[in-house]
């Protein structure tokens, strides 16, 4: 399903969400939108977009609406294969170019990318005859 773009905001929510957990409009505002200076009402309204681009859905839990990616979907990888396709053409050698390029990653982040060769590697060895 082709989903509309994203603003940089609603990217950002998107990451907090990813990161920190799901939340009510007022909890994502005491942790991410207050801090920004943004109104309440301007985190709901980018929450409300989110949902209807199909990057949230929302459950009400006593009361109130909690948001949180859809079940089983992996939004921020999405969101990064989306750009690798769009803006990169698909190319995986200028994305990894970049990281290459930059001044700190994390013995975290390393390890993750190599975990990612790894499954690729793996992938490569089934397809294979």
């Amino acid at each position: 399903m082709a989903r509309a773009g994203l603003g940089e905001q609603e990217a950002q929510i998107l990451r907090e969400i990813a990161e920190q957990g799901p939340g009510s409009v007022g909890e994502l505002h005491a942790r991410f939108g207050a801090p920004r200076g943004l109104a309440r009402s301007t985190v709901l309204t980018m929450m409300e977009r989110l949902r209807a681009k199909g990057y949230l859905v929302r459950r009400r839990e006593a009361g109130v609406y909690r948001y949180a990616p859809p079940p089983g979907r992996d939004v921020l990888g999405g969101i990064v294969g989306r750009f690798v396709e769009k803006s990169l053409g698909g190319s995986l050698s200028t994305f990894v170019a970049h990281l290459s390029g930059r001044e700190r990653i994390t013995d975290e982040e390393l390890a993750e990318l190599e975990r990612a060769v790894d499954r690729l590697r793996a992938g490569r060895k089934r397809e294979k005859p």
